[in-house]
């Protein structure tokens, strides 16, 4: 997961981003170095235009059907 990747590539910086919130940018980059919940990450999708999956882009272009922890690193493979 890089939501930083995905706040620049939308043309936006940690700082706006945080205004929009109305939080600082330390507060943010604090909350994405650890594990942001999923309303936090939709917060932030909503702010720059994107969708919540394309945060997760990358985990998802090496297999489809595994993620990464974000907290961790683990994969974790989904099967029905």
């Amino acid at each position: 997961m890089d939501v930083k990747r995905v706040i620049k590539q939308s043309g936006y910086t940690l700082d706006s981003v945080a205004q929009a919130l109305g939080i600082t940018r330390v507060t943010l980059s604090q909350n994405l170095s650890r594990n942001p919940t999923i309303n936090t990450l939709q917060k932030i999708a909503d702010v720059v235009g994107c969708k919540l999956c394309d945060f997760f882009d990358d985990e998802r272009e090496q297999d489809p059907n595994t993620l990464t922890c974000p907290k961790c690193g683990a994969r974790f493979k989904l099967e029905e």
